[in-house]
């Protein structure tokens, strides 16, 4: 364990919660639909200075802010936002885990879904957000960029929070757990795919802010505070929008309750500590039942142990301050109520030292594989029933391979400066399409020529061998001979209302990592998952068909397998891939394509009106969006 100091006992308050969520949501009753409304927002993406680690470093935001900026809607709204590039980068917004039912032409994926938006132009993203609530995230879809250019998402009931199956919590408080890099983040993306892997984060952040685990000039560095008030529940909404790793949340003296994961409500359960990776959700409540004091809130990073190739991991913490008044018992603790400094920093310093949680080990692979595993569906009025029959099975093998430098077909494999690191799905690393052709959405809408440049992503691998065999981390003999593979861009068509399991099976080709494989357009129902080879004539009696999570962004353990079903009810062209950046640089994807349905109401519309294509330029917006450059010093 990593001591962050100690830890208290549940109090008997916070092992109730579980309960309480239950029957809450027993009794609730509906109330009125509120009228539906049309939300819009203004995304100026420029660059701005921002100090953190005692530098000023040239960062890539959303009006200048980081996190960016928190998008508020009802279930049933209209979301419309301009977004302005006054960056030097092509950039795309994707709004994760938004189903974008018939609506494949907002999904904002380059060169996938549509043509990047260029330096000095502009785009509006329209959809409908429709039968999802909970918290889900935005951020850009370009390589390296979303470590800064992200923010949250959060779709409330449209019976408002009183029809949220859990009590009423207090106050809603996003979380975003995130990096902070002093690199040039698309070079740093560009290197990995040439197999260069040299540039990494300097700091974990919690909401922008570093924390005060790292000191560079003798002071300790700001860090996130959230004020609570005793005895009030607090529904906090996690988002891991790192590039690089799943991390551990926990809060001293205090416990969670789990009550949603990307954006579908859960059966409550009770922990001390969330393990979350990049593009996953959380929904959390926490009791503020602990006595009136200052209460570390770590976050944690995950890596798997030796002989994987060790990476520079950095935790972070922000802090949980009880407000009391001033007429508070002589009995407790007095809190001081100063304000500190600017932008949510730690409070007066003449207060007791905070109290510290014991975090998992930085090694510790095994706490995420039991967090993930205790995710359930809460079964609510209209819950969608698991389909039985499967038309479609993928065995799906996520690993590393080589491809021969400057297009030889032949080259020295294992640790050569003749080939180049990969990452692949069944031996095949993703191509994506240049920006000098036309977006596969548009390609398969109008029919001209999608096959000619795609390749049938495979329904098993080339070949089976134990793939979780840890003597394949190291390079060596035995991995050599499973190295070579090829680039294409991979696609998976589907027919209108498909049932499709897939089981991801993470390998020990060069690495022992774990894989969080996020599908767009679509949630996944999460049967079950493993520790080792996936064995279909003992692993099938596992599944879960009752109450399986519903999960946009699913977890494919460290050397293990997860096994998922969902149906292909969205017609569009849509991304599956790997949310860890140097996996999905590095080719871990593929483009599911779902096809028209019988109906105009399975089928995909046409695109937008002056919806742009790669050979137009987009009009420029009004005169009033114009660029501000500022400097942020946190």
């Amino acid at each position: 364990m990593v001591s962050m100091g100690s830890q208290r006992l549940p109090t008997e308050a916070a092992a109730a919660m579980a309960l309480a969520v239950a029957i809450v949501f027993l009794v609730s009753t509906a109330a009125p639909l509120a009228s539906a409304a049309s939300v819009e927002h203004t995304f100026i993406v420029n660059q701005t200075k921002m100090t953190r680690l005692c530098k000023e470093t040239l960062v890539t935001v959303v009006n200048g802010q980081l996190p960016g900026p928190t998008i508020e809607v009802t279930e049933g709204d209209s979301v419309t936002v301009h977004v302005v590039n006054r960056s030097p980068y092509n950039v795309t917004i994707h709004w994760h885990g938004v189903k974008q039912f018939q609506n494949c032409w907002a999904d904002g994926v380059p060169m996938i879904t549509q043509c990047p938006i260029t330096p000095n132009k502009n785009f509006t993203y329209q959809f409908d957000v429709i039968g999802q609530e909970g918290t889900l995230w935005w951020h850009a879809h370009v390589p390296g960029l979303r470590a800064t250019l992200h923010g949250a998402f959060i779709i409330r009931p449209r019976h408002r929070a009183k029809s949220y199956p859990f009590p009423k919590p207090y106050k809603e408080i996003p979380v975003i757990i995130g990096d902070w890099w002093e690199k040039d983040l698309a070079e740093m993306a560009m290197n990995m795919t040439r197999s260069i892997f040299t540039s990494y984060a300097s700091a974990s952040t919690v909401n922008g802010l570093v924390g005060d685990l790292f000191n560079c000039s003798g002071v300790p560095k700001e860090g996130y505070v959230l004020d609570v008030e005793p005895g009030k529940t607090y529904l906090l909404r996690i988002i891991n929008a790192g590039l690089f790793s799943e991390f551990y949340l926990k809060i001293a003296g205090h416990k969670f309750t789990v009550v949603a994961a990307d954006a579908n409500y859960v059966s409550p359960f009770t922990t001390d500590v969330i393990a979350i990776t990049p593009g996953e959700t959380i929904d959390a409540l926490l009791l503020a039942d602990a006595s009136p004091g200052r209460y570390y809130m770590g976050a944690v990073p995950n890596q798997a142990p030796l002989p994987d190739t060790q990476t520079p991991e950095y935790a972070t913490r922000g802090m949980v301050h009880y407000k009391v008044s001033q007429s508070a018992s002589s009995d407790t603790t007095t809190v001081s109520l100063s304000q500190g400094v600017g932008g949510g920093g730690y409070r007066g310093q003449s207060e007791d030292a905070p109290v510290v949680p014991m975090m998992p080990d930085i090694h510790d692979t095994i706490t995420s594989y039991y967090f993930h595993s205790n995710l359930t569906s809460l079964r609510q009025k209209g819950h969608l029933p698991v389909q039985q029959e499967v038309n479609e099975h993928l065995f799906i093998v996520l690993g590393l391979g080589t491809i021969c430098k400057h297009g030889h077909q032949s080259c020295k494999r294992g640790n050569s400066t003749e080939d180049m690191l990969v990452a692949t799905m069944n031996n095949v690393s993703y191509q994506h399409p240049e920006a000098t052709t036309t977006p596969l959405l548009e390609a398969h809408y109008y029919h001209t020529g999608c096959n000619t440049t795609t390749e049938e992503l495979p329904k098993r691998p080339p070949r089976f061998y134990n793939f979780t065999d840890e003597a394949l981390i190291p390079f060596g003999p035995k991995e050599m001979r499973l190295e070579p593979t090829y680039k294409a861009t991979l696609v998976r068509r589907f027919k209108h209302g498909d049932v499709v399991e897939i089981v991801f099976q993470s390998t020990g080709i060069l690495q022992g990592d774990s894989n969080p494989m996020h599908l767009h357009g679509h949630d996944m129902m999460v049967l079950a998952q493993g520790i080792g080879n996936y064995d279909p004539l003992k692993d099938v009696a596992k599944y879960n068909l009752v109450n399986p999570p519903a999960k946009n962004t699913v977890v494919a353990p460290n050397l293990g397998w997860v096994a998922i079903r969902f149906v292909a009810n969205n017609p569009g062209v849509w991304f599956m891939h790997c949310h860890y950046e140097f996996h999905l640089s590095m080719g871990m994807a593929a483009v599911f394509i779902v096809e028209d349905g019988p109906t105009m109401d399975t089928s995909l519309p046409p695109p937008p009106v002056n919806f742009p294509t790669c050979s137009h330029d987009i009009s420029l917006m009004p005169k009033e969006f114009h660029l501000q450059t500022e400097k942020s010093e946190t």
